[in-house]
């Protein structure tokens, strides 16, 4: 073929999607290379609020060498003031809210404007999906694409699937039922509005679909305390509890949720595509059990390392899929994303309040229970290019590589006697030592905060226990070692 012909067949024939690597299903596939993801995106409203600049904000995102974006396509809305958010992207202002359905010519929408008419597609917003999911294509950003979410607070008020929101008469059931199979005429037009988003983004690679966001705040079955990111006194009473509580979907919840899945898959079946589905299983960390087995990305939020490190025998992407009620420190989500991806996340997806409209840019000084910052981008863009550096499908997690690490909780992952990706989070004096085969070796230190390189040179080991004082740093560093030929 000549030149021109090579580059029409590339037009004309898309990329295969986003994929779980053959190799590693750990980690993943996108045009041909293998790549972790990681974001800093707004707060899912990019598509559905109509006066969201995405286009900055998504080059805002590749400027930073961020990959990832997250968004609701409009079956959830909040209200301004929602959560405490002051500035929030999933808020939009009166008569500026779109979702796939098209509005009626009936007023007596809670959220204002005309209720909406779940018969009829809205065409306007169905190009701004696919504009939106285009534009970050272009850019090498992934979407994760989110059908569905908990109706928090007032949230289901705020649906066009309420009754009290559609001139169709559909959702007239308690939120509490809304999202189970048990909900009347209403799960006909969730498969419907599913079915729909598939078929419109079939043809695009970056692209994966979440079925719903938290579920187990619809039905919340406790699994289990655990040591929680915020201190005592950061929230009040019972959210402490609840945010110290992991929480599993109810059975009424996952069997709605597969019946999602099953309507995704058929559909892509039909369209002869086939994209990723994600699920949210919990938040913080939980061994599974039992993961559908069409689900090939697994989501939690506010997650640990652990919530890697105990399901790594699943064979599937694992997720950090939000982040927040942690403070606003940029220190604090860099170091969730770096022990999380190196105890064996493949996708970290923060939640950065520094974007509302009119600041796409990124540069919002938000009130919100969670971080985001031009800063934290930059060093969250550090992350995925020192991990970009290795033979990523070569990697595995492996903990019994750290002999010593006084002072710090170290995270490696390696590929034994050739490369090593090591992070050290401590009190910035550590005498490390590492398990190394005999050979020669190059080691790397890097600042976490700027990517340089702060020390480093060529080693000869003999074998067995490998120390090295390392550089004095503040809070965290990380370590490149690769084996020399």
């Amino acid at each position: 073929m000549s030149p021109s012909t090579l580059a029409l067949a590339a037009v004309l024939v898309p990329a295969a999607p986003l994929a779980l690597h053959p190799a590693n299903p750990r980690i993943l596939l996108f045009r041909g290379e293998p790549t972790v993801l990681v974001g800093s995106g707004e707060h899912y409203g990019a598509v559905l609020n109509a006066d969201f600049d995405y286009r900055t904000y998504l080059e805002t995102l590749a400027a930073d060498g961020l990959n990832l974006t997250r968004t609701f396509v409009g079956s959830y809305v909040e209200k301004p003031g929602d959560f405490g958010i002051r500035l929030n992207t999933l808020a939009p202002a009166p008569g500026r809210f779109l979702a796939p359905w098209a509005r009626s010519g009936s007023p007596g929408y809670a959220g204002g404007g005309n209720r909406f008419d779940l018969e009829r597609w809205d065409a306007a917003y169905f190009a701004r999906l696919r504009d939106f999911v285009g534009e970050a294509g272009r850019r090498g950003i992934v979407v994760e694409v989110v059908m569905f979410s908990a109706y928090y607070r007032d949230g289901w008020s705020l649906s066009p699937l309420n009754a009290r929101n559609n001139v169709n008469g559909v959702g007239e059931v308690e939120k509490g039922r809304a999202q189970i199979l048990d909900n009347g005429p209403l799960l006909g037009h969730q498969e419907r509005m599913v079915r729909k988003v598939v078929e419109e983004l079939a043809g695009f690679d970056n692209v994966y679909f979440e079925v719903q966001n938290e579920p187990w705040a619809d039905h919340p079955v406790e699994a289990g305390l655990v040591s929680p990111y915020l201190r005592p006194g950061e929230l009040p009473g019972d959210a402490v509890r609840w945010r110290n509580q992991v929480h599993l979907a109810s059975k009424a919840s996952l069997d709605w949720q597969a019946r999602i899945v099953s309507a995704i898959a058929d559909e892509e079946r039909r369209l002869g595509s086939r994209h990723l589905i994600a699920q949210n299983y919990c938040n913080f960390r939980h061994p599974l059990r039992d993961v559908d087995p069409r689900v090939s990305v697994v989501n939690f939020h506010y997650a640990w390392p652990e919530a890697a490190a105990w399901n790594l025998g699943l064979g599937r992407a694992l997720a950090s899929d939000e982040t927040g009620f942690a403070g606003s420190a940029d220190e604090t989500y860099r170091e969730q994303a770096w022990g999380f991806l190196l105890a064996g996340g493949s996708i970290f997806s923060h939640l950065d309040y520094s974007f509302a409209v009119g600041k796409e840019d990124g540069t919002a000084a938000n009130s919100a229970p969670g971080g985001g910052s031009p800063a934290l981008r930059r060093q969250l863009g550090v992350l995925k290019a020192f991990l970009g550096r290795f033979d990523l499908p070569a990697l595995r997690p492996r903990p019994d590589v750290v002999a010593r690490a006084p002072g710090a909780v170290a995270h490696v992952l390696a590929e034994v006697g050739r490369a090593y990706a090591v992070y050290l989070v401590g009190d910035g004096d550590t005498a490390l030592a590492l398990e190394l085969p005999a050979g020669r070796y190059r080691e790397e230190w890097v600042d976490t905060k700027t990517g340089a390189t702060i020390a480093g040179g060529d080693f000869e080991h003999r074998g067995g226990p490998w120390e090295r004082r390392n550089p004095r740093y503040e809070r965290d560093v990380a370590l490149r070692i690769v084996a020399l030929p």
